[in-house]
C-alpha cells in the first residue's frame, strides 16, 4: 500500500490521556500497517463497561481487529503482569504472520509491562482474595495495613494507609507466594524482544479538559446512568471496575448520595485529574517521541520517526 508505514518497526506504542484522541490515530495506523489493535485500556477489557469507557463502536470493531476488549466480566481480576505476558504472545503471533500491532490505551502500566517486562504479578492468589475481602470487612483497612508494615514496610511505605485495594493486593502477593511485593519489584525484568517505536499524544491543557468535560456530557447523552443501572443490577456495584470514574460517580447518583448536577460535575472533575495523573505517568517515560494531537499531518510524522529508526 503506498504510504505504508515500514514493517522495520511492525510495533507501534499510542498512549496519552484519556480524550486526546489515540483510538482515531491508532484505527488509521493499524490500516495503513495491515495491523491489529491491542488494547492498553484496563477497563476495556470488561462486558458490559461500554459508554464509560469510550469503547470502540461495534462498526470499529469490525473493521480492524481488537484485543482486550470484552474479554472478562467485570468481577474477574486482571493484572499488568498477565497482560504483558498474552499482549508478548499475540503481537509475536501477528509478526510471525507478517502483520502488524498498535498498541493503543492509557494505562501506562501495562504498556510498560509489554514492553519492559514485569514483575510476576499473575500469581494465583485467588484463595487469598477471597479470604482478605472478609478480613477487610472484619477486622477493617488499618489492621491491615498495620500487618502489611510489618511484613513488607517498604511496600507500606509507598501505599497509602487508606489504599484499601492496594493494601490486600500487596498482602494476597505475600501470602500466596511467601514473598513481599518489594521483593518482587526489585526482580531482574526482561524487555519486550520486538523492535516497536513510542509515541504519546499531547493537547493544550484547556483543549483536552474541554475535549473531556464534551465527552462525559456525550457519554451521559449515549446511556451511562442506564448502563451503570444494569451492572448494579447484575451485581456488579462492588466491584474494582466500577470503583472507578464515571462509574463510582453514577452509583452515587443511583444510590441518592449526589444530585444528577453533581454526579455531572464529579465525573467531569475526576477525569481532568485522571488525565493528570496519566501525563505525570507519561512524562517519566523517556522513550516517547510525543505529539501534538491537533496537527493532521501525525501519521506522516509517525512514518518519519519510523523511517529513522
Amino acid at each position: 500500500m503506498e504510504g505504508q508505514i515500514p514493517l522495520s518497526v511492525p510495533v507501534i506504542i499510542l498512549a496519552g490521556p484519556t480524550a486526546v484522541g489515540k483510538s482515531e490515530l491508532a484505527l488509521k495506523l493499524a490500516r495503513l500497517l495491515d495491523a491489529e489493535i491491542i488494547s492498553a485500556d484496563s477497563r476495556q477489557l470488561y462486558k458490559g463497561l461500554d459508554i464509560g469507557t469510550a469503547k470502540p463502536s461495534r462498526e470499529e470493531l469490525q473493521s480492524v481487529p481488537h484485543h482486550f476488549i470484552d474479554i472478562l466480566p467485570p468481577d474477574r481480576p486482571f493484572n499488568a503482569g498477565l497482560f504483558q505476558k498474552q499482549a508478548r504472545d499475540i503481537i509475536n503471533g501477528l509478526l510471525r504472520q507478517g502483520r502488524g500491532a498498535v498498541v493503543c490505551g492509557g494505562t501506562g502500566l501495562y504498556i510498560r509491562a509489554l514492553l519492559k517486562g514485569m514483575i510476576p504479578l499473575d500469581i494465583d492468589t485467588g484463595a487469598y482474595r477471597e479470604e482478605l475481602s472478609r478480613e477487610l470487612e472484619t477486622r477493617g483497612t488499618e489492621v491491615l495495613f498495620r500487618e502489611l508494615a510489618t511484613v513488607d514496610p517498604e511496600s507500606a511505605g509507598r501505599i497509602k494507609a487508606t489504599d484499601a485495594r492496594r493494601i490486600t493486593r500487596a498482602l494476597e502477593i505475600y501470602r500466596a507466594s511467601g514473598k513481599t511485593l518489594s521483593y518482587w519489584l526489585k526482580q531482574p525484568q526482561t524487555p519486550a524482544a520486538f523492535p516497536y517505536r513510542y509515541f504519546a499524544l499531547t493537547r493544550p491543557r484547556e483543549e483536552l479538559y474541554e475535549r473531556i468535560n464534551r465527552r462525559v456530557r456525550k457519554m451521559l447523552h449515549m446511556g451511562l446512568v442506564e448502563e451503570v443501572r444494569a451492572l448494579v443490577e447484575q451485581g456488579y456495584a462492588g466491584e474494582n471496575a466500577l470503583n472507578t470514574v464515571g462509574y463510582k460517580e453514577v452509583i452515587a447518583y443511583l444510590d441518592s448520595r449526589i444530585s444528577h448536577d453533581e454526579m455531572v460535575a464529579l465525573i467531569q472533575r475526576n477525569s481532568r485529574r485522571y488525565a493528570k495523573r496519566q501525563m505525570t505517568w507519561f512524562r517519566k517515560e523517556s522513550e516517547i517521541i510525543w505529539l501534538e494531537a491537533g496537527r493532521e499531518n501525525l501519521v506522516e510524522e509517525i512514518r518519519h520517526h519510523c523511517d529513522s529508526a
